[in-house]
């Protein structure tokens, strides 16, 4: 097993390392455990706002002198926002570790925020909101978000609307900023062909400056009981986007590597049961995938599909019988096998890659507050029963817990409620 270590500074900075002595390169990541369900609705977009500002300027360097620090030694720099964590990472050599902390704490803890920038970059994200919108498929699944999570922090954009974004201000990120990004929430991940100390020894002099702080608050989701909802959005497009959502649980609870596999059954590869259902014997769709979110309270597995506008009503009741047909009938024995293997095997491939290994521990930290052996999780998938994927799926695969976003040329509300009542 790879070894993991972590350094907690004083004033709450988090260091964890894995030492790959067999790589060249070496990965770092900065995390802020600060995202879209910590955002006011006014502030809706300001957390992945943020993000783009980070990448403007400091005292130090400007937008392109940022980029070229990184991209000069052959590596590269970037960064995402998602619903509970923003992160900052960069890859290069592992000779350069030094140079990528300086980049990257210089970004984190010394960003300009100049007012000219601000307004340039909010032209970009406005940009950015609406490529979305003309993308159906990333439409359907922002439309699935807010049926999903109605009224709620988790139902919004990550990157806010075009509104929201207009009234934002200087003083609003760095109050912000300065609110949030401190050493409680903070966690720098560092994987490569280097050791903990060397880590410890570059990191600790920067981020020592930052205010130890508070861990920010958010609220809780509600829980959603009124039955199946549904949004469309007519569009002239060629292909109908299909996006449904049934929640699930949070990321602490055992049941998650039964829901885990159940969704790797369903659609995460070609050999899955919608997969082949939909594609291989009917043709109803070139593409048919699912998908689980976990977040600390709650949680939700995602089925989606692109097709021909004809076919979705057809394809629609086909995935709703292959969920009612597992929540009846448990797995085979085979069944389940494949599932776990192709689940260790994906985890353990992408762990040879110092990025994935940067990722494991920023997420395991943020998720879990210590980082996760691989092992054991591999044990956790072993133990996983036929039975409790079943059960797993009786649990979430229902009516009660369903959102469903469309995007395409037709069809009503009323018209999609009918087909779920029907195969209920």
């Amino acid at each position: 097993m790879d070894q993991y270590s972590l350094t907690t500074l004083r004033n709450g900075v988090r260091i964890s390392s894995v030492s790959m002595p067999h790589m060249k390169s070496v990965s770092v990541g900065f995390w802020a455990a600060i995202g879209g369900r910590h955002e006011t609705p006014a502030q809706s977009g300001i957390a992945h706002f943020i993000e783009h500002l980070l990448f403007k300027g400091t005292k130090r360097r400007n937008a392109r002198q940022i980029s070229e620090a990184v991209e000069g030694l052959g590596g590269y720099l970037n960064a995402f926002t998602t619903e509970d964590h923003t992160c900052y990472y960069a890859k290069a050599g592992a000779q350069h570790l030094p140079k990528l902390c300086d980049v990257l704490a210089d970004m984190y803890l010394c960003s300009e925020l100049a007012p000219a920038e601000i307004d340039r970059e909010r032209d970009v994200i406005r940009e950015e909101i609406l490529m979305y919108r003309d993308h159906p498929a990333q439409h359907a699944q922002e439309l699935l978000t807010e049926t999903m999570w109605p009224g709620h922090a988790l139902g919004r954009p990550l990157t806010g609307s075009v509104d929201t974004i207009a009234s934002l201000q200087e003083p609003h990120f760095r109050e912000f900023l300065g609110r949030h990004y401190n050493g409680r929430t903070t966690i720098v991940t560092v994987a490569g062909n280097v050791s903990h100390e060397r880590a410890v020894e570059t990191l600790a002099p920067t981020l020592s400056q930052l205010p130890r702080g508070r861990r920010p608050r958010f609220s809780r989701v509600p829980v959603y009981n009124e039955g199946t909802r549904v949004a469309l959005h007519k569009q002239e497009t060629e292909q109908t986007q299909l996006a449904m959502g049934f929640h699930a649980f949070g990321r602490g609870d055992k049941r998650r590597f039964a829901l885990k596999l159940l969704s790797v059954i369903l659609g995460e590869n070609m050999s899955s049961r919608l997969f082949q259902k939909l594609r291989e014997q009917h043709g109803y769709c070139y593409n048919v995938s699912s998908s689980m979110v976990t977040l600390e309270d709650t949680g939700a597995i995602h089925i989606s599909a692109g097709l021909d506008h004809s076919k979705l009503k057809k394809a629609f009741i086909m995935i709703l019988r292959e969920l009612k047909l597992i929540c009846h009938r448990k797995p085979s024995k085979g069944e389940l096998k494949k599932a776990q293997d192709y689940t260790i095997g994906q985890t353990l491939m992408g762990l040879e890659s110092t990025t994935n290994q940067m990722m494991w521990m920023g997420e395991s930290l943020l998720g879990y507050g210590k980082i996760l052996n691989p092992e054991e999780i591999e044990k956790q998938i072993c133990a996983v029963t036929a039975e409790e994927i079943q059960a797993v799926a009786c649990h979430c695969l229902h009516h009660s817990r369903l959102g469903v976003a469309i995007v395409g040329p037709g069809d009503d509300v009323d018209e999609v409620r009918g087909w779920c009542s029907s195969n209920a």
